[in-house]
């Protein structure tokens, strides 16, 4: 794999952090790698996330998924308020399931990550403003994300 096929998108508005969030459906972290700097009002993660771009391989009997490891940044950030996170456990393994805007007086609002078991982290924002970079080359994986319906 080459540099050629890493992600590297940015959100200005609620249309472009859609295509963030579909990229990161499924993404992967620690707790302890999520990081706030109130003094340069910026939020960062670092993921696994799913590769859902690569597709499921050569076709054959045995599907080969992809894994990346990334950096979802958000500038402008006011606060974090987290729900369903105990951020003093470093080591808890949280999925991101999404990512949403809500609106405030434009052009400020709460971007929302939403993660598995209903844990969710809000991030006041002066403005919409993200970044994702892929940080390195793909690593193969068995499995696909599943998803039980209720």
């Amino acid at each position: 794999m080459t540099g050629d096929d890493r992600l590297r998108l940015i959100a200005l508005d609620e249309e472009d952090l859609g295509v963030l969030s579909a990229h990161m459906q499924d993404a992967v972290l620690k707790v302890g790698e999520m990081s706030w700097m109130a003094g340069e009002r910026r939020f960062i993660l670092a993921v696994n996330r799913f590769a859902w771009e690569a597709g499921a391989g050569d076709g054959g009997r045995r599907r080969k998924y992809q894994r990346r490891r990334a950096a979802l940044r958000f500038e402008r950030v006011e606060t974090v308020k987290s729900a369903g996170i105990d951020r003093d456990a470093k080591e808890t393994v949280l999925e991101l399931l999404a990512l949403s805007f809500e609106p405030r007086e434009s052009p400020s609002g709460d971007i929302v990550l939403h993660f598995a078991a209903g844990a969710t982290l809000r991030l006041s924002v002066e403005c919409l403003e993200a970044e994702l970079t892929d940080l390195g080359p793909a690593w193969s994986t068995p499995h696909a994300p599943r998803h039980v319906l209720a």
